[in-house]
């Protein structure tokens, strides 16, 4: 990836890190980015599900979706996905913090009309939610795919920014006595909650297996 000002580390940045196995690493945990925008001077930002395939990201919706249709003209998008792993609980209140990370993504949409290629952008978003659930579903119709929206937003230049170490505390403030470490922050799925009109008969499937 090629990199400008426009996603450079600026703050603390020895934290930055620019290589593409870092970015799509940070990427591929998460399926939640938010994407901002400006229409006439006017900034946004709208939280989406997406799926990862290379350097293009696939976001879908509903056909009068706001966002997809300013991002489908080809608009400088920028794209944003982050994650706190811990919280630093420092002996000062100035030196808390967090151990996190985060990528920022700079680029353009483009609009999906083909029909094979929109379902494999939607096989993408749903494979990077929940790994295997496609398999286990019904695939989108006819209808269902001509009132989606799908855009491919094509990463340009893109920066991950990385904090993964324990306290610092000045020197001075060591000898205090108050606690000072690391709180970690875990993600887990709770049991699943079968719909009311579910079968009886039909068992969890292997793709909320995996997860569990």
């Amino acid at each position: 990836m090629n990199n400008t000002e426009r996603s450079t580390v600026k703050r603390l940045a020895k934290r930055g890190q620019y290589d593409e196995e870092t970015i799509y690493n940070i990427l591929d945990k998460h399926c939640l980015c938010h994407v901002a925008f400006s229409v006439d001077g006017q900034p946004f930002i709208i939280p989406t599900l997406f799926g990862r395939e290379g350097n293009i990201i696939y976001m879908h919706g509903a056909i009068a979706n706001r966002m997809l249709t300013h991002a489908a003209q080809g608009i400088e998008l920028c794209i944003s996905v982050a994650n706190i792993n811990a919280l630093v609980l420092a002996r000062s209140a100035f030196h808390h913090s967090a151990n996190y990370e985060s990528v920022v993504l700079f680029g353009k949409g483009r609009l999906i009309e083909d029909a094979e290629e929109k379902n494999h952008a939607l096989l993408v978003v749903s494979e990077q939610v929940l790994k295997g659930r496609w398999d286990e579903t019904r695939p989108p119709n006819e209808k269902e795919l001509k009132a989606t929206k799908v855009v491919a937003f094509t990463i340009e230049e893109a920066s991950a920014k990385v904090r993964a170490e324990g306290v610092n505390d000045d020197t001075e403030d060591y000898a205090l006595d108050h606690w000072a470490g690391l709180l970690p922050i875990n993600t887990t799925y709770g049991e699943p909650i079968a719909d009311d009109r579910l079968n009886e008969d039909i068992d969890i499937p292997n793709s909320i297996k995996s997860v569990l």
